[in-house]
C-alpha cells in the first residue's frame, strides 16, 4: 500500500522545512527506513538496542498512541465507519465514507477540540483555516 500511495516520492520532494532541513514521518515497524520515514529501532537493524535507542522507542511510542486517538475519534463519532461490522470492501465506498467521516470529525475538532489537542496543549485550527476559506 505504501508503494502504491506514492508517499515516499512525495516526501522526497516536499519533506523540507522553510530552511531546507529534512523532515520525516514516524511510522510503525512495518515501514521501511528512509531519510523521510522513520520507525522504531529494531534488533536486526542494529546488533543490540542501546538504552538510548530503547528510550527513543518508548518516547516515540507515546506519540504514536496519540495519533491512534484520532482514528478512535472518527470511529466513535461516526459508528457506521466500523469496517468490521458495517462496511464491506467492493460492496460499499469504504474509502469515501472514511474520508467524509474524518472531514466531519476534523470540523468537530475545530469547534470543540479533541483529546490530542488537549494532550499537546494546542488549539485546533478554525473551521475556515482548516477548510482553506479565505475572506
Amino acid at each position: 500500500m505504501l508503494k502504491d500511495s506514492g508517499l515516499l516520492g512525495s516526501l522526497e520532494l516536499h519533506a523540507h522545512n522553510p530552511d531546507g532541513q529534512l523532515l520525516c514521518l514516524y511510522g510503525d515497524p512495518a515501514y521501511p527506513l528512509r531519510p523521510q520515514l522513520m520507525a522504531p529501532y529494531r534488533v536486526g537493524d542494529v546488533q543490540v538496542l542501546t538504552e538510548d535507542m530503547k528510550e527513543f522507542n518508548r518516547a516515540m511510542s507515546s506519540f504514536r498512541v496519540s495519533v491512534e486517538w484520532l482514528f478512535g475519534d472518527v470511529a466513535n463519532s461516526f459508528k457506521f465507519i466500523d469496517f468490521k461490522k458495517n462496511l464491506k470492501l467492493r460492496l460499499s465506498a469504504v474509502g469515501k465514507f472514511y474520508v467524509v467521516a474524518a472531514l466531519m470529525r476534523n470540523i468537530l475538532t475545530c469547534l470543540y477540540g479533541n483529546t490530542t489537542s488537549k494532550y499537546f496543549h494546542i488549539d485546533p485550527p478554525t473551521i475556515d483555516s482548516h477548510l482553506g476559506v479565505h475572506n
